[in-house]
């Protein structure tokens, strides 16, 4: 079914571009109405094509959360980078329990597909990310060159981040429900190993008919360990703080992303890992680190022109 034009709903000035949000009815969310901000720097503004980089934000989070605290746009406006911040989750599905718990239902979507039958009809933010908000913004004519597409996030959306470039990266081609491909992907502080950690177990176990077992298809410790002899198609870039109070409770577990990675015989400098002393879960650390991986995602986009 093809894309209805989503609605604008404001447009602020910011770092020479302009940031919009926009408002649609998502046919992977069951029909409920979405929404999305989008970032175009100066060069789109004057009519150019620009690379798009999409962020996924985490738990309890929306699309307003990363564009008021990440401190990205003035990077993305430097590297003339589109950004583009989608929700985390259907909102108003009415389903038992939707809104019971902070790390489940509205607000944690988990960017996957649901499979039990309560939370199958709505809860498919992997289809939305990877196929639909795409096609919501090919509806809008704006000037982005979504050939040239990047991805990253945090916490919920860092392990989102992660599955969606790893699934695209494996299976290219065979993925009916997922036009996208990512030309790069980072994270900060992602749950890196879903199956393993509670909020995972609760997620997949709540949305998946077969729990953390068929949770592993959206699991990045996972999907990691099977792109042995791939290590040039790869670029990953993750920071995790020490002072994280998740990575403490072993809820992010980066330590099982490092192993997984090399057992597959992938090199750090193609997916990097690193620690951070002090630093905690918040979007100051995400501001403290947001340059570095701007410019990441920056070479990668320009590398592809």
């Amino acid at each position: 079914m093809p894309s209805a034009t989503p609605e604008k709903l404001s447009t602020n000035a910011s770092f020479g571009g302009e940031i919009s949000k926009f408002a649609a009815p998502a046919h992977s969310l069951g029909g409920l109405k979405t929404q999305f901000n989008v970032f175009l720097p100066k060069e789109a503004l004057d009519g150019n094509k620009v690379p798009v980089l999409y962020y996924l934000a985490g738990l309890t989070c929306n699309e307003d959360t990363a564009p008021w605290k990440g401190g990205f746009l003035r990077d993305a406006a430097a590297e003339g980078i589109a950004l583009v911040f989608p929700d985390t989750s259907p909102r108003g599905a009415g389903i038992e329990g939707e809104d019971k718990d902070w790390d489940f239902g509205t607000g944690a979507g988990f960017y996957l597909n649901a499979t039990r039958d309560a939370w199958s009809k709505h809860y498919n933010m992997y289809d939305f990310i990877t196929s639909e908000l795409p096609a919501l913004l090919t509806a809008l004519s704006l000037p982005l060159d979504l050939s040239r597409s990047s991805i990253f996030g945090h916490s919920m959306g860092g392990h989102g981040a992660l599955t969606l470039y790893l699934k695209a990266l494996l299976s290219p081609s065979s993925s009916s429900s997922s036009s996208a491909k990512y030309l790069s992907c980072s994270a900060f502080a992602p749950i890196a190993n879903p199956t393993k950690c509670p909020w995972g177990e609760k997620a997949f176990g709540g949305y998946l008919a077969g729990g953390a077992d068929e949770g592993k298809e959206y699991d990045a410790t996972e999907l990691i360990a099977q792109l042995k002899g791939k290590d040039k198609d790869v670029k990953i870039l993750v920071d995790v703080g020490t002072g994280d109070q998740f990575y403490q409770q072993k809820q992010l577990l980066p330590e099982n992303l490092i192993a997984a990675r090399d057992a597959a015989g992938l090199s750090p400098s193609a997916v990097s890992v690193t620690l951070h002393e002090r630093y905690d879960h918040s979007y100051y650390f995400i501001s403290t680190f947001a340059p570095a991986h701007i410019k990441f995602h920056a070479q990668a986009l320009k590398a592809a022109k």
